[in-house]
């Protein structure tokens, strides 16, 4: 296993194997930082370690399920007990499933919620002591801009998961702060991945949305990995409880 270099900073991303997990992963190791690749995909999280490693940087891979409480506390033990500490937290994990409100059945809800919201409460929760204790994290959650401005059709649960982040980010902000730790959030429009193109929009879709997009372009994982190290960054050192919405104009350009 690849120990960390002393200077870098211990960073835990979900969701790591693909998308907008994989792209954060790459960014905060180019950085310099050593990033722990979780995800239930264990070949695509392998795979991202191994192109962490191969551009030089520091990596290594967690098979991880954000749905599970003692899978989630013991992640954090672990690494807290080999490396010290964990200094950022992003929570990326998602899912999308098209599903009309007539088929959206209690078990699909509360799948969806355990994924995309509760997932990160979990996560939050088992880093915040440590945190606390030093005086210093910063955690990044993910929501969407339909869970900030829009409501989506036939995905009533994710829209609604979505929003409830935003509600978390602002609650966590405010009881950690004063203990040195900030939480932000990134709701990211349309962006190519294997989430939009395959679950929900479908690759027709994604592509009909780049024309009423004012940049008229889809987002990138690579744009979103940007905001989410700039948040996590000392650049942002001032910042808490902010979900800022990264989607090439679309919102302002519709509203």
């Amino acid at each position: 296993m690849t120990n960390p270099p002393k200077t870098s900073r211990l960073v835990i991303v979900t969701g790591a194997g693909i998308g907008i997990g994989q792209a954060t992963a790459k960014a905060f190791a180019s950085a310099g930082d050593h990033v722990v690749v979780t995800d239930i995909l264990e070949r695509e999280g392998a795979a991202t370690v191994e192109a962490i490693r191969a551009a030089g940087g520091s990596a290594e891979f967690a098979y991880y399920d954000v749905r599970s409480t003692a899978a989630t506390d013991a992640l954090v033990t672990d690494i807290e007990s080999r490396h010290g500490r964990v200094d950022v937290v992003v929570a990326n994990a998602g899912i999308a499933h098209r599903t009309p409100l007539g088929q959206l059945t209690d078990d699909k809800w509360d799948l969806t919620f355990d994924i995309d919201l509760k997932g990160i409460f979990r996560l939050a929760r088992a880093v915040a002591p440590g945190m606390r204790r030093r005086r210093a994290g910063s955690i990044v959650a993910l929501s969407s801009i339909m869970g900030v401005a829009y409501g989506w059709d036939e995905h009533v649960h994710y829209s609604a998961a979505k929003s409830g982040v935003v509600g978390l980010v602002r609650g966590l902000a405010v009881e950690l702060a004063a203990d040195g730790v900030r939480v932000n959030g990134v709701a990211p429009g349309y962006i190519r991945t294997a989430l939009s193109e395959e679950n929900s929009l479908g690759p027709v879709g994604a592509e009909a949305a780049a024309d009423f997009i004012p940049m008229k372009r889809l987002g990138t994982p690579e744009d979103i990995a940007d905001v989410i190290a700039f948040l996590a960054s000392d650049a942002a050192r001032y910042m808490t409880g902010q979900v800022l919405v990264v989607d090439g104009g679309l919102l302002v350009g519709r509203y």
